[in-house]
């Protein structure tokens, strides 16, 4: 059997380190992975990290040069400005996460590897969610949403070289994906669990903090990691674009009873909460949580990344009225071969399980959260 490398660009992130663990565990196959910061490493990890700046071409080029034959790129490297949501529609970021992907994949080409395969990410952002209802459920096959974005940008480039170099494609759209990964740009796992430990330290409900109640899927990192590996090989995916969702439908405010319980801690009466503007200012309030509860979690900042600014957006914090639902159709990638799924709530009870076994998440009694508010109450906006 020809032996299979996996190249994970982007191996910090949500994306990238569910990928790297994933392929890790895999027999057949051998994993190369690149980011600028160091990811999390399997335990046992057999595969290579190289530190690398995509945006910097030659630093791929030299990266390139050190890997051993890459045949398929899971390309999840993403470069998101300070504030995040603003970012979205300016033409520097666009033009900087074309260049980012431009680099490593013409670095790959120059130094001789072989590609047979490369999956791209995209997301719902790609149906103009973030500038308008959107048809429910979007589908995959519709004419592009008319508004500039990097996905375009990224995909042209890649069909084109793919058709020169003779490697296949696969983009992936998935909703709001959730995982372990923390100080990335959009994770809200990290988030909702440091702000229910936060409210727990001062004897506060775990309330929910956002606006008006949307309909959305979720997409748990694990399951996309999963699809990642399924298309590296499945004939049916070359060429095609596929939705990817955990196969249910949610609303935070009635699962928000749930998150809570799967953080020991109580709800209570809505609390419209900017975590954006608040999450920033509990610092030293973390420092000392941390040191109290003997936990292995960074300092905040680094803990967030700019993921309280995404909980804003998700959460609808902003919103005057309840926007419309974002539902995207998963048809497609089913017939096609992928047909995994998972329960969103038990999605969440597995990742804070998870951030609690690595000592990031305190483990809160339900009598740190039985008492009424203290002293320590105060909660900025």
């Amino acid at each position: 059997m020809t032996e299979k490398t996996v190249l994970i660009a982007g191996a910090s992130g949500v994306v990238g380190h569910a990928a790297l663990e994933h392929f890790h565990a895999l027999p057949d196959w051998r994993v190369v992975a690149v980011s600028r910061r160091s990811p999390a490493l399997p335990a046992g990890f057999r595969g290579v990290h190289l530190p690398v700046d995509l945006t910097d071409a030659a630093d791929c080029a030299r990266a390139a040069q050190a890997m051993p034959p890459v045949t398929h790129l899971a390309y999840a490297a993403l470069h998101e400005k300070p504030g995040l949501v603003r970012g979205w529609r300016e033409a520097d970021q666009m033009q900087t996460n074309l260049a980012m992907l431009r680099n490593l994949v013409e670095s790959l080409l120059a130094a001789g590897h072989r590609l047979q395969h490369v999956s791209l990410l995209q997301g719902t952002k790609a149906y103009g969610v973030h500038l308008h209802p959107v048809a429910v459920p979007a589908r995959e096959e519709g004419p592009r949403d008319p508004h500039e974005n990097f996905y375009w940008l990224q995909e042209d480039y890649l069909r084109a070289r793919a058709a020169e170099a003779g490697f296949a494609i696969t983009i992936f759209r998935p909703q709001l994906v959730f995982g372990d990964a923390l100080g990335v740009a959009m994770n809200l796992v990290p988030i909702i669990g440091v702000h229910a430990a936060l409210c727990a330290d001062a004897g506060e409900p775990f309330a929910y903090p956002g606006g008006p109640s949307n309909i959305l899927e979720a997409t748990d990192a694990r399951l996309l990691a999963r699809a990642l590996a399924w298309a590296a090989q499945a004939p049916t995916a070359r060429g095609e674009i596929f939705n990817v969702t955990n196969g249910d439908v949610f609303v935070w405010r009635n699962l928000w009873p749930e998150i809570a319980d799967s953080l020991g801690v109580r709800t209570g009466p809505d609390r419209p909460l900017s975590l954006a503007r608040h999450l920033p200012t509990q610092a030293a309030r973390w420092d000392r949580l941390v040191q109290a509860h003997g936990l292995a979690a960074p300092p905040l900042a680094q803990l967030l990344g700019e993921s309280h600014h995404y909980a804003d957006f998700c959460f609808g914090f902003h919103a005057r009225e309840a926007p419309p639902p974002v539902i995207v159709s998963t048809i497609k990638i089913r017939q096609a071969g992928f047909a995994d799924c998972i329960d969103t709530g038990r999605m969440f009870r597995d990742w804070f399980t998870r951030l609690r076994e690595q000592r990031i998440l305190p483990t809160i009694e339900a009598a740190a959260m039985a008492s009424p508010p203290g002293p320590r109450s105060a909660a900025g906006g």
